[in-house]
């Protein structure tokens, strides 16, 4: 069930509580070898309300009112509410062994035998904490999976295929508010896409002019050469603190772009594309 607290939310004041990093959390989970993708049954759920806010909670029907024990779906506040609780329970394992995003969680290990051992403490934790997971929705002992929208292996980071064969099937724009909604598209890739500037920049100048929309030959060879890196789009590395890392600049007369490369045993692999 899902009550609309438009009105309560507005009475609340906002949870400062920072939510981390979606990049660091990403870059800190790939390149391990096994994951496990957990998810939480009803995860909101399993927080209590303080008692003297349950009544803030109610909501009306035929027969009665009735009001939350629990911390329901929809209050202003139950994302940093949980974050900041998987911050304390797995206060020991964050960043070591597992990497958590709200509700979403992924355990990373380098061997089948640490992996094991991995899912044992963070069983622990949630026996200890009286926490329950949602099996259907969990995968375990996995080579690779998706995390927050990208691809993890131990190869690396990949873009998210869904993501690509969208682009991918997407029609040349025919107005601006195609063209926009395909440039914010891009922007969710730009990561995983080199010189993204140069390449779409006879389409971002479609979005400076003021004048009427024009999709030439220009823009549908741009749009081309998109679709097809987006068809195999690279594998970023896992940044590697203790090896070199490089930077490369490409400066045109239409945009500027950068490549962070990490170097090991002299062989180099791309780890972010910026534009």
């Amino acid at each position: 069930m899902c009550t609309d607290y438009t009105d309560l939310n507005k009475a609340c004041p906002k949870d400062a509580y920072p939510l981390p990093c979606i990049e660091r959390l990403v870059d800190g989970a790939s390149g391990h070898s096994i994951f496990s993708f957990l998810d939480a049954y009803s995860g909101y759920n399993q927080i209590r309300m303080h008692p003297s806010d349950e009544e803030k909670t109610t909501f009306i029907t035929e027969n009665a009112n009735f009001c939350y024990r629990v911390m329901p779906f929809g209050l202003k506040n139950v994302g940093a509410t949980y974050q900041r609780l998987m911050d304390k329970v797995f206060q020991g394992q964050i960043g070591r062994n597992i990497e958590i995003y709200v509700d979403d969680m992924v355990v990373k290990s380098n061997s089948l035998t640490e992996h094991i051992t991995d899912l044992a403490e963070i069983f622990g934790e949630l026996r200890k904490h009286n926490m329950r997971l949602n099996l259907e929705k969990c995968t375990f002992g996995v080579k690779g999976g998706k995390f927050l929208g990208f691809m993890l292996s131990a190869r690396g980071i990949e873009a998210n295929r869904d993501k690509c064969q969208v682009v991918l099937n997407i029609r040349s724009p025919s107005n601006l508010k195609e063209l926009q909604r395909l440039s914010g598209r891009l922007v969710a890739l730009s990561r995983f896409l080199p010189r993204l500037g140069d390449k779409i920049s006879p389409m971002t100048k479609l979005l400076r002019k003021a004048s009427a929309f024009s999709w030439d030959e220009h823009c549908e060879t741009a749009f081309t050469a998109l679709k097809t890196t987006l068809a195999t789009p690279p594998t970023l590395a896992k940044p590697d603190p203790l090896s070199p890392i490089l930077v490369y600049l490409a400066v045109s007369e239409e945009a500027i772009s950068s490549v962070l490369v990490q170097e090991k045993e002299g062989n180099q692999a791309p780890v972010y594309f910026v534009n």
